[in-house]
């Protein structure tokens, strides 16, 4: 039901590439909205994203974010306790919920006679939620139950984490969205209290409507529901800034559950408003998607030096995070996959990919443009993303004309400015026997 994610995914429109038609305004206490009708099927996504995430922490209280992701699905005045699964899915409704370095996503999906419904449930969660002892305690222990089950007895499940602390020194990006386990413990009532007060006002908040809805009937709805909550205080971000990596950082880690070693080069990169970063986008694409691209095809293909290869590059606000990994076959040394790897980045450093490659990359991204929003879902995320992140709610409409326009010449370029050897993390991440202290 609830879950961490890293936000990979490309803002785009719906099938054919037909432009996405909404309506967008505020409300008095100062919540935005986003409405888009589809009365092609009928169905309704009702979705709210606040802007805070893993990052919106201080110290001694990491992770509060993602237990607040947990705590509001725990009850209002009106809902009971654990009874708000049971009124969705009677309704024959879905829904699910995320938490990010930078925001916090809820979001349903129901049949479209029920967007009174889902409103209603929304607005609950922003106006009378009961945030108690009991509460806090239990999902206490379903946080941290989920960080043993999918971060600390996960296979892999450091690899992340471990760039992070490798590669931010004072940014809170340097902890993990989940957090850790002594500062879930330390959590106290007043704590996460404040922290609701401060960050989960309608000032901070999205709400997008999509799908089989009466414009004019939903917009009485939002007011009615919505419209007296009151407005929060305005949040000032005032994040430190870190240093350029300048000298190349050697770490090791260590992973109890794995039994292939894995080697990773990360570096730190713009954030995700910058240009910059949908060109590194196209890079990843360009070095590891899919079994003809650089990486696969010489390392896993011709060479069989590693079992696993990818690039990828993690968008977030402040920073983003660029990682290249692989794990090795056999014996194979891993700083011979460093070396490979890193081939392939300097001839992205000194030369002009191919014609032929580029236009093999413009079509996967027509391509993914075109498929990416193909559900109400979908593009109510979008439309949630633009507005709240970017700042640009129809960059859900041009932001193809970005990855259009981007050159060859700027690969090479943005190659040249983010990944160089001085500027990298190389990390080697090796199995550690269970017995070790």
């Amino acid at each position: 039901m609830i879950g961490l994610v890293l936000p990979l995914c490309f803002l785009a429109v719906q099938l054919n590439a037909q432009e996405v038609a909404y309506e967008e305004y505020d409300l008095d206490n100062g919540l935005h909205v986003i409405l888009h009708q589809d009365n092609t099927a009928p169905v309704v996504t009702t979705s709210v994203m606040f802007h805070v995430g893993g990052k919106d922490r201080t110290e001694g209280r990491t992770g509060f974010a993602h237990l607040f992701e947990h705590l509001l699905f725990e009850a209002s005045e009106n809902i009971e306790r654990g009874a708000w699964r049971d009124i969705v899915t009677s309704r024959g409704g879905q829904f699910n919920a995320y938490t990010a370095q930078d925001q916090t996503y809820y979001y349903a999906t129901y049949p479209s006679n029920n967007v009174a419904l889902g409103l209603w449930m929304e607005s609950e969660r922003m106006l009378h939620p009961i945030i108690d002892q009991k509460g806090l305690e239990t999902q206490q222990e379903v946080v941290k139950e989920e960080k043993r089950m999918r971060v600390d007895n996960s296979p892999y499940g450091k690899l992340i984490s471990t760039v992070e602390e490798n590669i931010f020194k004072v940014h809170p990006y340097k902890t993990s969205v989940i957090g850790t386990m002594k500062d879930l413990d330390a959590a106290t009532l007043e704590d996460v209290i404040a922290y609701n007060k401060k960050y989960y006002a309608p000032n901070n908040a999205v709400l997008v409507v999509a799908g089989d809805i009466d414009v004019a009937e939903t917009k009485k709805m939002i007011s009615d529901y919505f419209g007296s909550i009151p407005r929060g205080a305005d949040i000032v971000r005032s994040f430190p800034k870190e240093e350029l990596i300048t000298e190349e950082i050697r770490a090791t880690a260590y992973d109890a559950n794995i039994q292939l070693p894995a080697t990773m080069v990360a570096y730190r990169t713009p954030g995700f408003k910058e240009r910059d970063a949908y060109v590194l986008d196209m890079i990843s694409s360009y070095l590891s998607s899919g079994k003809s691209s650089k990486l696969y095809k010489k390392m896993v293909d011709e060479q069989k030096q590693a079992f696993q290869v990818g690039a990828f590059n993690i968008r977030q606000e402040d920073y983003g995070m660029y990682l290249v990994y692989a794990l090795p076959v056999g014996e194979t040394p891993l700083d011979v996959l460093i070396v490979e790897m890193e081939e392939e980045i300097t001839k992205l450093r000194t030369d002009l990919i191919s014609e032929k490659d580029y236009q093999k990359l413009q079509n996967k991204f027509e391509n993914q443009y075109v498929n990416s929003n193909s559900s109400i879902e979908g593009i109510a995320g979008s439309l949630a993303t633009s507005y709240m992140l970017y700042d640009d709610t129809n960059l859900i409409n041009k932001e193809i004309d970005i990855f259009r326009s981007i050159t060859r010449e700027e690969i090479k370029a943005v190659a040249e400015k983010y990944l160089k050897p001085n500027q990298r993390a190389v990390i080697d991440y090796l199995p550690k026997d269970k017995t070790d202290n």
